[in-house]
């Protein structure tokens, strides 16, 4: 039988090992990638400036928009961030991001996360089905 604290201890390694792989796969120039990124908590300044120039050069910039809310509206980080932003669910995150990471196989593609992108274990799941279709992860905090 195992106890609680064995169970916690288990699913804080196994998220350590999940941020690990992610962060020592880095998404060249060319080809596809999957880029998580954190948005902070406030508005649309509060982005790290590598994430914004990743978003800037992806293909494809989807929105989790359930699990935080952010202090502004999509439409105001389309506009800062200069492309447009498909917003999802808690229904497609989970059940309909397979176009998601069907286009990072071949393109860059950005999913941004309100705060912490491992905040949710819904999104570690997509970090582990990406890297099991072979996508290469990158993450941004």
């Amino acid at each position: 039988r195992v106890s609680s604290k064995q169970a916690q201890t288990a699913i804080s390694l196994f998220c350590y090992l999940i941020l690990l792989m992610a962060s020592s796969s880095e998404a060249g120039a060319m080809g596809g990638a999957l880029n998580m990124i954190g948005l902070g908590l406030g508005d649309e300044k509060d982005i790290t400036v590598k994430g914004l120039e990743t978003i800037r050069q992806c293909k494809a910039v989807f929105l989790e928009g359930y699990t935080s809310v952010l202090g502004v509206d999509r439409e105001r980080l389309e506009t800062f961030y200069g492309c447009p932003i498909t917003l999802m669910d808690r229904e497609a995150v989970e059940t309909e991001c397979e176009g998601m990471l069907q286009l990072a196989k071949t393109e860059q593609v950005a999913f941004l996360v309100v705060g912490d992108v491992y905040g949710a274990t819904t999104h570690t799941d997509i970090v582990v089905r990406a890297k099991a279709m072979g996508i290469r992860v990158r993450v941004l905090h």
